[in-house]
């Protein structure tokens, strides 16, 4: 890993419905022993679990800022009700932090403000990036099924720009306007109960034959395996990545951010960095398929890795 040049770590959103003292204190612990620069905090997937954390909000932001944190608030990726239009609106007019665009319709809102784009935001290529770049945007964090061939394009079109990965986390596959999760417990949307709260991590879903599927959050697919980047930062880091995502998880983040820093410090390699992570999230297949044009699923290990940017 190039010692000149090294990515700060940022943690995006809480994806999973925790309640309001759990939440608190995972960002307390961040704020307190987490090796990150960047945190960004608000409700992304369901409006309706906002309340949870909302009584928390003001005193983790005073937590991380006093700890060194530059803080960013998201946006939902889904508006479909006034109530939530009416929310981001508030959000992006009041709020005296950078916001994080996770769907389209915020960029109106946001005009010429400087922001930054979420991994939700489907940005495939330089010429989107330049665009978004254009309008305000000053980081972007590209989205996890891009291929490394893809990134370092990107990278190489835009000099200096603030880029980030998804580098770590169940991978955010789709949303939706209906509740698969509260149907599968036999409710419905509007009467969901919150029973996405009995799966921190997210409800697997398996195909007929037993094999892991997807995992469900609430209205949100996300991925069976979690994304795990380490033996294939370094000629990300070389053509000029900004930053590193870390996406919260039901463990010890603070663990796996402690590895990541290790891994883009130098101070650990890759076999050690992935039994490291092994330990901290058990039962966990990891994946970084998608980086290397393959299926997202699929696990290339250092040793299989001949083509990393040249795809």
């Amino acid at each position: 890993m190039s010692k000149t040049n090294k990515p700060a770590l940022s943690l995006g959103p809480v994806y999973f419905l925790w309640n309001g003292p759990k939440w608190r204190d995972f960002y307390f612990r961040i704020a307190d022993e987490a090796d990150v620069a960047h945190v960004t905090l608000g409700e992304t997937v369901c409006s309706k679990r906002q309340h949870f954390s909302e009584p928390h909000v003001a005193e983790v932001v005073e937590r991380l800022e006093a700890a060194g944190k530059r803080v960013t608030f998201s946006t939902l990726a889904m508006v479909t009700l006034e109530r939530e239009s009416r929310y981001v609106r508030d959000l992006i007019r009041d709020s005296a932090h950078p916001v994080e665009a996770n769907d389209l319709s915020a960029l109106g809102l946001v005009k010429d403000r400087p922001h930054a784009i979420g991994p939700l935001v489907n940005v495939y290529n330089a010429a989107t990036a330049r665009l978004l770049a254009a309008r305000g945007a000053d980081n972007i964090c590209l989205p996890p099924e891009l291929p490394a061939g893809s990134i370092l394009q990107i990278l190489a079109a835009m000099p200096g720009f603030s880029f980030e990965i998804f580098a770590f986390g169940r991978m955010p596959l789709a949303i939706s306007a209906r509740c698969a999760h509260a149907r599968s417990k036999g409710l419905t949307k509007d009467n969901c109960q919150f029973i996405c709260g009995e799966e921190p991590d997210g409800l697997p879903l398996r195909t007929l034959d037993r094999q892991s599927f997807f995992v469900l959050n609430g209205v949100q697919t996300m991925s069976n395996s979690c994304a795990v980047l380490l033996d294939d930062l370094a000629p990300l880091v070389e053509a000029g990545l900004s930053r590193v995502r870390l996406s919260p998880q039901d463990c010890d983040m603070v663990a796996v951010a402690g590895v990541y820093r290790a891994v883009l410090d130098g101070r650990m390699d890759g076999a050690e960095a992935i039994a490291g992570l092994s330990s901290i999230y058990p039962g966990v297949r990891f994946s970084n398929g998608f980086l290397h044009q393959q299926e997202g699923a699929a696990w290339v290990s250092r040793g299989r890795n001949t083509a990393i940017g040249h795809g």
